[in-house]
C-alpha cells in the first residue's frame, strides 16, 4: 500500500471510511464490520475515519473494539461539530469550544485510545468563529488529546483563517471522477498552503461500484433513498454515466470502483481516498485500485465520462445542502 502525507502526517494512500458500520447502509453488522477493520490492517492500511455522530457513539465504539490491541498500527481520525437529539434527528452544528472538548472526551472514551490521531471539524458553524474552534483543538493539541487538525466541507477562506490559527493537516471533502467541485478552488488553496486532502464518498455512495442498476436495488432504511442522486429520475441519467465508466474500466481490465479510486488517486501525492464499507471482500477489492496504473488517455476518457464533471442530483437533501462549503 502506498503512502501519503497530509501535512506532516503520512498516511495509506487508502484509508477505510467506518460512516456505514453502525448506521445509514440497512441493517448495521458489527462483527462484520470488525472484521473488516482487522482485515484493512492486515493489508496495509492506516487510516480509519468515523464521525461522533454516525451510530450516536456507535461507530466509534465498534472501531475502538476492532482496533484492541492494534491501536499502534492505526490512524484514528474522527470528527466533530454534527449534533444530534436523543432520538437521532440532526440538530445543528456546534463548534462551541466547550463542546469540541466535550465531545473529544467522549470520542476518547469511545474509541479506547488515549490520543485521536486525526480530529476534524465536521461541519463549519455559521455562528461560532472559525478561530475560536480551531482555538480549542490547538489547545488539545497541546495537551496532547489529539495530534493534527481537520475541517470538513469547509470553504478556501475558513482554511486560511483557521491554519493562521493553528497547523491544519488535512480538509476532508466529498470528491470522485464525477464530483470534481474541489478542483475549482479548494484543492489549488490546500495545495498553497500545504494541506493535504482526504476524499470521501469516492465511489460515488456506491453508485460508481456498478452493484447498483436501479432506484429499487436501495432499501428503504437506506440513507441514500431519500437523497437526490438516488430519486428514480436522477438514477436513470446517472446509470448511463456509471455504463460508460465501467466500459473504461473493462479496457484498463479492472472493475469500475478500481479504476474510479485509481483515477482519484492520480490526482496528486497529497490525496488520500476513504471508501466505505462493512465487507471485508469489497475492502480487498477495493485496495487493489492501489495497482491501477491509468495511462494519460484513460485518465482523461474518465474525466470526459461525466460532462462537468457532476453527478445528477445533489449528494444531500437541502437542509444538508446549506451545511457544505461553510
Amino acid at each position: 500500500m502506498p503512502t501519503r502525507n497530509l501535512g506532516d502526517l503520512i498516511t495509506s494512500a487508502l484509508g477505510l471510511g467506518c460512516m456505514g458500520h453502525m448506521e445509514f447502509y440497512g441493517r448495521p453488522d458489527p462483527a462484520s464490520a470488525i472484521r473488516t477493520v482487522q482485515v484493512a490492517l492486515d493489508n496495509g492500511v492506516t487510516m480509519f475515519d468515523t464521525a461522533d455522530v454516525y451510530g450516536q457513539g456507535a461507530g466509534e465504539r465498534v472501531l475502538g473494539q476492532a482496533l484492541a490491541g492494534r491501536r499502534d498500527n492505526a490512524l484514528v481520525a474522527t470528527k466533530v461539530g454534527l449534533r444530534r437529539d436523543s432520538a437521532g434527528a440532526w440538530s445543528g452544528i456546534d463548534g462551541s469550544p466547550a463542546h469540541i472538548r466535550n465531545a473529544c472526551h467522549d470520542s476518547l472514551r469511545n474509541l479506547r485510545v488515549d490520543h485521536l490521531d486525526l480530529y476534524y471539524l465536521h461541519r463549519v458553524d455559521p455562528i461560532v468563529p472559525i478561530e475560536e474552534t480551531v482555538g480549542m483543538m490547538a489547545e488539545l493539541v497541546n495537551e496532547g488529546k489529539i495530534r493534527y487538525i481537520g475541517l470538513c466541507e469547509a470553504a478556501p477562506d475558513t482554511v486560511r483563517r483557521a491554519h493562521a490559527i493553528a497547523p491544519i493537516s488535512a480538509v476532508q471533502a466529498e470528491y470522485s471522477v464525477w464530483h470534481r467541485a474541489p478542483e475549482a478552488d479548494l484543492l489549488p488553496a490546500l495545495r498553497e498552503l500545504g494541506v493535504g486532502f482526504v476524499a470521501y464518498s469516492p465511489l460515488g455512495r456506491g453508485l460508481l461500484t456498478g452493484s447498483i442498476r436501479s432506484s429499487t436495488d436501495i432499501s428503504e432504511d437506506d440513507y441514500r433513498s431519500g437523497t437526490p442522486r438516488f430519486s428514480k429520475t436522477n438514477m436513470v441519467q446517472n446509470l448511463v454515466t456509471v455504463a460508460r465508466i465501467s466500459e473504461i474500466a473493462a479496457e484498463v481490465g479492472c472493475s469500475s470502483a478500481q479504476v474510479a479510486l485509481a483515477w482519484l488517486l492520480n490526482r496528486g501525492p497529497d490525496i488520500v481516498a476513504i471508501p466505505g464499507t462493512k465487507c471485508p471482500e469489497h475492502l480487498l477489492h477495493n485496495l487493489q485500485a492501489a495497482g491501477v496504473n491509468l495511462s494519460a488517455s484513460d485518465d482523461k476518457r474518465l474525466a470526459d465520462a461525466v460532462p462537468g464533471g457532476t453527478a445528477a442530483g445533489d449528494p444531500y437533501v437541502p437542509e444538508r445542502m446549506g451545511e457544505l462549503n461553510g
